[in-house]
């Protein structure tokens, strides 16, 4: 199929003016005196072309322009603090994500803790561990009173012979 020739097999093409395919069969709307399908006939009629182009770019820029835009001292106060709000704003819906995350680890630790006592002692861990602290309390109590001292003193001797009598056979 050539550039300006329409498909032979299936269903019609269109094109634009360029040879580019249209959706929907729609017409561009580019002013066709811009558009070339090939080279120029002369030098003059390059320069034609070009005119027709640059005509809008020849307006200045001043005359799209209302007025002149002057930015106050109290316009860049308010830009500034809005921009400061907006970011307190995700700072404070960060926070509250953290909070969240924070809350949701502290209550899976304390289910881990408790299944991890389940496992280990069986039901009602805590109070097995209660009860194992209090022996443990009251043991100690009663090896402080004691009178340790007296009984390192006459275990010494003994145990320094029974030690003599082990390197003495080795």
């Amino acid at each position: 199929m050539f550039k300006d020739e329409p498909a032979i097999v299936g269903e019609e093409q269109r094109h634009d003016d360029v040879g580019a395919r249209m959706a929907n069969g729609e017409e561009t709307n580019i002013n066709p005196e811009l558009i070339r399908r090939e080279g120029f006939a002369s030098e003059a009629e390059y320069e034609a072309y070009l005119a027709t182009l640059g005509r809008d770019a020849s307006i200045p820029v001043e005359a799209y322009i209302e007025e002149p835009f002057v930015v106050s001292q109290e316009h860049v106060l308010e830009s500034r603090l809005r921009e400061l709000r907006e970011e307190l704003e995700n700072l404070r819906a960060r926070l509250h994500v953290i909070k969240d995350q924070t809350a949701a680890v502290v209550t899976e630790n304390v289910r881990w803790a408790d299944a991890s006592a389940h496992a280990q002692l069986g039901n009602q861990p805590w109070l097995k561990l209660a009860g194992a602290m209090a022996a443990a309390f009251v043991v100690t109590r009663g090896i402080r009173r004691l009178p340790l001292g007296t009984v390192a003193t006459t275990a010494l001797p003994l145990v320094a012979a029974a030690m003599n009598r082990k390197f003495a056979r080795g």
